[in-house]
């Protein structure tokens, strides 16, 4: 265990990975954790048995766990010690041994850090006074309403958030003053001051002040970015104001449409909902209306139609292709042949852009629709083509057609990256986790063969460029010398 390979773990999710850690707590084998940290010094082990250790009341061995990783100087473990210690009822012990020291109160992550903690100790007022200074970073007003909630608090908070959105507000008129208003200066600050204090105004109990202060900041007719409406739609949903939510909507159907929509069909008025969605995309056709009506037909059971909703979008090329949720929406439903023959009829160029993407969901829908020994020898084919790419595809089918031992052997033996994961998770799946920790790499084994990748893809990279520039590689140029 060394720093530099628990830092490359904390970048990388190296190790056991977050994932595989949550299904081994799931199934309550924190004991396999505990072992794992011990034996392999993997920190994602140490952190979560730890936690879990310390909510059950067990505060020696989850501070005996991170002993090994303060011993090096992990800070990570330093702040995990001191959680776990003011748990215990050792606060002041606790805050003295991370406190921050001069050259530090400048460091926002560690001084955010620090007030979470001041602020589990009891010690509240200080966290404020702690992160006060650094309210000029969007992220850390966040964390101060974050870690002051239910501490009884919020009237503090409010007014340091109040004097923040007033600085702000003079710094925006002062540059307005200068450019007539075009640079923006202070806006986007202001406005994410303004969210924060609506929203612990709401969590007060004071929540015709909390819509207020957005009312009156969407009546100023100032330009405003899209979280802005969002978070006031979805307030005035939470208060019920659906008229005035109504007239937000037909203002800014981007933002506030789908949340009107959810509103009407949470009041119960699900017809009208569905005929705000239905006009919204006729008179927009924006794909976010579309994954709204979606939700709402699926909610009604009405998975055909929220297939169909969703077929413009199924070619695109961005965020807004709805085709994965759509065959998805088809297997849920019992219907993965139904799911194929959607993906059959999708067009043979958008095929061409994305062949890996159409292979992959067809082999993940022939499993699915019982059709495993077609799927099979596609993804075997496949793999001929591209030796060890279709690894972990082919050992899904195996394991979905009842060889599960043949899947194994397959990802034991596989160069896939990813190969590993796909082993942990089907060993999980069939009852043996204890197997599953031992095939995943320790750190220093995942960082090692990382670094190798890496050096390949390099060696690769300048093999193409020599050759398509001869001598490239070695920097030298077929040009005409400058004499």
């Amino acid at each position: 265990m060394n720093i530099d390979d628990l830092s490359w773990q904390a970048r990388h999710h190296g190790g056991v990975y977050p994932r595989m850690v949550q299904a081994l707590l799931d199934l309550g084998r924190v004991e396999l954790l505990v072992q794992a940290a011990r034996e392999r010094g993997d920190w994602n082990c140490a952190e979560a048995s730890a936690r879990e250790l310390c909510a059950a009341g067990d505060y020696g061995r989850a501070l005996a766990l991170m002993d090994p990783f303060t011993d090096i100087g992990w800070r990570a473990a330093e702040w995990i010690t001191a959680e776990i210690m003011i748990y215990q009822g050792d606060g002041d012990e606790a805050l003295a041994m991370v406190r921050p020291d001069a050259t530090e109160l400048g460091d926002g992550h560690v001084c955010a850090r620090y007030a979470e903690l001041l602020s589990k100790a009891g010690r509240v007022e200080e966290a404020v006074d702690l992160l006060t200074p650094h309210l000029g970073e969007y992220w850390l007003r966040s964390r101060l309403v974050d870690i002051t909630e239910g501490r009884g608090y919020d009237d503090l908070v409010l007014e340091v958030l109040t004097r923040e959105a007033e600085r702000l507000e003079a710094i925006e008129s002062a540059a307005c003053t200068r450019c007539g208003g075009s640079c923006g200066a202070g806006r986007a600050d202001r406005w994410d001051v303004l969210l924060l204090i609506s929203r612990v105004l709401e969590r007060a109990g004071r929540t015709g002040e909390a819509v207020e202060v957005l009312r009156a900041e969407r009546a100023s007719g100032r330009r405003h970015p899209g979280n802005f409406p969002e978070y006031y739609a979805e307030l005035l949903a939470r208060q019920g104001l659906i008229e005035e939510l109504g007239v937000l909507a037909a203002e800014d159907h981007r933002s506030a449409l789908d949340v009107y929509a959810k509103a009407l069909e949470d009041a119960g008025r699900a017809f009208e909902a569905e005929t705000v969605l239905r006009d919204g995309i006729e008179a927009h056709d924006h794909p976010k209306e579309r994954a709204a009506l979606m939700r709402l037909l699926v909610r009604q059971g009405k998975v055909d139609e929220a297939v169909e909703t969703g077929r413009p979008t199924y070619e695109y090329y961005d965020c807004w292709n709805l085709l994965h949720w759509a065959l998805e929406l088809l297997v849920d439903d019992g219907r993965p042949g139904r799911a194929l023959e959607l993906l059959d009829g999708i067009t043979d160029e958008y095929v061409k852009e994305h062949p890996d993407q159409v292979h992959r969901l067809r082999l993940w829908l022939l499993g699915e629709a019982g059709r495993c020994e077609e799927g099979i020898a596609e993804a075997t084919a496949l793999n001929e083509r591209e030796p060890g790419e279709w690894d972990t595809e082919l050992a899904r089918l195996l394991e979905r057609d009842g060889r599960t031992e043949e899947a194994l052997a397959l990802l034991r033996s596989s160069t896939h990256y990813s190969a590993h994961i796909d082993l942990a998770d089907t060993l999980i799946r069939h009852g043996r986790p204890a197997e599953a920790l031992d095939a995943i790499p320790t750190i220093a084994e995942g960082r090692a063969a990382a670094e190798r990748r890496e050096r390949q893809r390099e060696r690769e990279a300048a093999e193409r460029r020599e050759r398509d520039e001869p001598g490239a590689a070695a920097g030298w140029f077929s040009v005409e010398p400058p004499f």
